[in-house]
């Protein structure tokens, strides 16, 4: 067998493939964003915002859960089997979507959706990091997440255009089903498995100091290392944001005068630019360093949200959902990069999935928060309790983390 090579232009087929494949992964959650908060009032009749919100609670669980187990089964059973399994799990969520005569229905869709998610996600996370090796590390996350978001916020902007023409059931969900056909045609016959290139980095970079067994990785992960714990951390407020906007926003926007075609403009422009502009961070995550990024970008997330609150009128709050894009882009690709700059690859795969599972937990912690909060205090004082606590992570960071990347 010809020795494997790490590299981004020595692998750029495969690379490439997998790109495309998780544009088809952001796709599938994309469908959801910006017209499940509508169904939920209109044809189930929720009033509670926590009700409301309940689908991001179940979806961010079930996928937290299966990012932890995806890192483990990765480096158990290899990439490609956990990718196509994740592709089956989504199988049925469009049909679901369509058709579902109850909330509850909906909910078990989400879980599908979550277990799918974690699935096929973490492991195009983790091949694409095998692949390249250390040195572009920024770079690679950066087009996987452009991949991912930009999708997110096309898929949006389709259903909500056909929300508004059409109706809110079953048409804009028809798109999931091409999504689900293509991924998984793709994964299973044309990706290849990945772990022979994580053999060959381990070789070069020698034997970790110490076995690590999955609880010591889980502690050493979520808080012992202070690298990796300032990480973890921040990618939980990192999410808990984004449930919120992903719950909250078409309800502002909704109660701001709004109609269907302007909240899926505005649900699309915040993901588009995170999308966009990571190709661009996380590049830059490779040549400045990590630390900053992060703390910058987690600061620049809470301004927008507190913009976002004071504007009016369209382009007040697309303003706002740009820098909220923004400032997510600074920090997405750069938290996974750091996570590959610290974690040898021997339990890299596992460290990726404790991440995950922290950072994805943080979609239920920001639903429920933002649900409650809302419930009892109004819209607006939810978005700026999570634009305080998103100002506090990014000061977190700038505290006790140190540089992870020195170019």
């Amino acid at each position: 067998m010809t020795e494997p090579r790490l590299g981004l232009r020595e692998n750029l087929a495969q690379f490439s493939l997998l790109v495309v494949v998780n544009a088809f992964v952001g796709a599938m959650v994309g469908m959801e964003r910006s017209i499940l908060p509508a169904i939920a009032e209109q044809e189930f009749h929720l009033v509670a915002r926590a009700a409301v919100l309940s689908f991001i609670v179940v979806f961010g669980v079930t996928k937290a859960l299966t990012n932890y187990l995806a890192g483990r089964w990765s480096d158990r059973f290899g990439r490609k089997q956990i990718l196509v399994g994740g592709w089956l799990v989504a199988a049925p969520v469009p049909w679901l979507l369509m058709w579902a005569p109850s909330w509850e229905w909906i909910l078990f869709a989400n879980v599908l959706l979550g277990v799918s998610q974690g699935l096929t996600w973490s492991t195009t996370v983790i091949m694409k990091i095998d692949l390249v090796g250390p040195a572009r590390r920024g770079l690679a996350m950066g087009l996987n997440e452009f991949a991912g978001y930009f999708a997110v916020a096309a898929s949006a902007l389709a259903t909500g255009w056909i929300a508004d023409h059409v109706g809110l059931r079953p048409e804009p969900f028809y798109l999931g089903v091409g999504f689900v056909a293509l991924g998984l045609g793709l994964s299973a016959l044309a990706v290849r498995e990945t772990r022979h290139h994580v053999a060959h980095e381990a070789r070069q970079v020698g034997a970790p100091a110490a076995t690590l067994s999955p609880r010591e990785v889980f502690w050493r992960t979520t808080w012992r290392d202070r690298d990796l714990a300032s990480v973890s951390q921040a990618g939980l407020v990192n999410n808990l944001n984004d449930g919120m906007a992903w719950g909250l926003f078409p309800l502002f926007f909704a109660a701001a005068r709004m109609d269907l075609g302007q909240i899926g403009a505005l649900a699309a422009i915040y993901p588009a630019t995170w999308g966009i502009a990571q190709i661009v961070t996380g590049a830059l995550s490779d040549r400045l360093g990590r630390k900053w990024l992060i703390a910058g970008g987690m600061w620049v997330q809470a301004l927008g949200i507190a913009w976002i609150v004071v504007a009016a009128g369209f382009g007040g709050f697309a303003l706002g959902c740009v820098l909220l894009g923004l400032g997510t882009a600074m920090v997405y690709p750069t938290l996974l990069a750091a996570i590959g700059d610290v974690a040898h690859p021997t339990w890299r795969a596992s460290a990726v999935g404790v991440y995950r599972l922290w950072r994805d937990l943080g979609y239920a912690v920001g639903a429920v928060l933002a649900g409650l909060t809302a419930d009892a205090l109004g819209l607006a004082a939810a978005m700026w309790l999570v634009a305080a606590l998103t100002f506090l992570s990014g000061l977190q960071v700038a505290l006790r983390m140190q540089e992870t990347h020195r170019p």
